[in-house]
């Protein structure tokens, strides 16, 4: 019986750390970091992700190697509006040679929630746009 006792008071607090993630992931959605434009961006990209319909428009201002201002506008669901606001608010202030050793995994990291395979794509959509800017 304490095995089952026990075994619930994890799951139960593994749905409210969950749940958390889900909340912020939701106030990211509702309410974007750095959605807006740049008066005078140093570099700009759109991408999308065909399988969905998710767009994203990126802008960084780059100075002395370091991301100085991001802005970002989104169409698209959920995870790839929270994914690019919070990838924003990450990137903010980092140098570029930073940013180019950091993996898709230390990218979904930041998000700190379980994705279908179908969804991977949506989240990483704002990071391959931020990839494109600082590569060319």
């Amino acid at each position: 019986m304490y095995a089952i006792l026990k075994n619930n008071a994890m799951d139960t607090s593994k749905t409210s750390f969950m749940s958390i993630y889900a909340d912020i992931i939701l106030d990211h959605y509702e309410n974007p970091r750095n959605q807006k434009k740049l008066s005078n961006p140093t570099k700009s990209i759109k991408v999308d992700n065909p399988l969905c319909g998710d767009k994203i428009h990126m802008e960084v201002k780059v100075e002395k190697g370091k991301i100085t201002e991001i802005s970002f506008n989104s169409q698209g669901c959920a995870i790839s509006t929270a994914g690019a606001s919070i990838l924003s608010e990450y990137v903010l202030g980092k140098t570029v040679e930073k940013l180019i050793d950091m993996s898709t995994d230390d990218v979904l990291g930041l998000l700190n929630i379980q994705l279908s395979p179908n969804r991977i794509k949506c989240a990483l959509l704002g990071w391959e746009g931020l990839v494109k800017l600082i590569n060319n």
